[in-house]
């Protein structure tokens, strides 16, 4: 190598701003919802969480259509989600609801922090689970309930009850049984549709049918946002026992059958 050649220096690996904005703006509104329902404000802390299901979603497609795809911004994603879909949730459910076990003695008490930690703990491993098998899986399919569609399950059953003036305490024996069957949903070997398939999310055009199902859609959002969504995410939770449980039986019939 001649000596007088210049080194070449390595390049910088920089980060890149614009989806990595989204995402701390993902991860700021699941830190508000906790500030939030610390100060009781319930409403405030679900609305907080759907903010930062909708920046989820948005700062891939950004990194995607900028071409600012990066290993840190997929690490950077998973902390974030772990923060909004994880951590705000459970702790939402616990100052709305789980905490007012404590009135029933020592042992209900620990069953409230324990059903949050559950759901906390779950959505973590889901994450993990799904990094480590994205290269892998099926891309139309979830393994497990999605952490912001269980997010959405929860935080829009506390901002139905708020809305209905129910408080959280009367239904302390309720939050339970829901933070902890969505919590192990997300670790379950349920499929679950990704949505990733429709012609809207590859670029596709649409029919004009689809055009008066979204008109309709943002007509009921605008009369009664709680309970279409609370109405929506319960059935798309419930689809992926259904999802599976049929297509196993199908499968059977046609083993029997040849």
């Amino acid at each position: 190598m001649n000596p007088d050649t210049p080194v070449r220096r390595p390049r910088h690996r920089g980060i890149y701003l614009l989806p990595n904005l989204f995402t701390t703006a993902a991860m700021f509104s699941g830190f508000y919802a906790i500030v939030a329902s610390i100060g009781g404000r319930y409403t405030e802390a679900a609305i907080a969480v759907f903010v930062a299901a909708l920046l989820d979603g948005l700062d891939g497609r950004v990194a995607r259509m900028t071409h600012t795809q990066s290993e840190f911004g997929v690490q950077y994603d998973s902390l974030s989600d772990l923060v909004s879909f994880g951590l705000a949730p459970a702790l939402v459910m616990y100052t709305w609801s789980l905490s007012a076990l404590r009135e029933y003695g020592p042992m209900w008490g620990k069953v409230g922090w324990a059903a949050a930690f559950i759901y906390a703990a779950c959505g973590a491993l889901r994450l993990a689970r799904f990094n480590t098998q994205v290269a892998v899986v099926d891309k139309r399919y979830f393994q497990g309930l999605a952490s912001p569609s269980a997010a959405a399950v929860c935080m829009s059953f506390v901002w139905t009850m708020e809305k209905t003036g129910i408080a959280g305490s009367t239904l302390c024996f309720v939050t339970p049984v829901l933070a902890m069957v969505t919590g192990l949903l997300m670790v379950s070997r349920f499929r679950y549709f990704s949505f990733k398939s429709l012609p809207w999310t590859a670029g596709e055009g649409v029919s004009f049918v689809w055009m008066v199902v979204a008109v309709l859609v943002l007509v009921l959002l605008a009369i009664d946002p709680p309970r279409l969504l609370l109405a929506v995410f319960s059935a798309y939770l419930l689809s992926g026992p259904v999802l599976t449980l049929w297509g196993r039986a199908t499968h059977r019939r046609v083993r029997r059958g040849t």
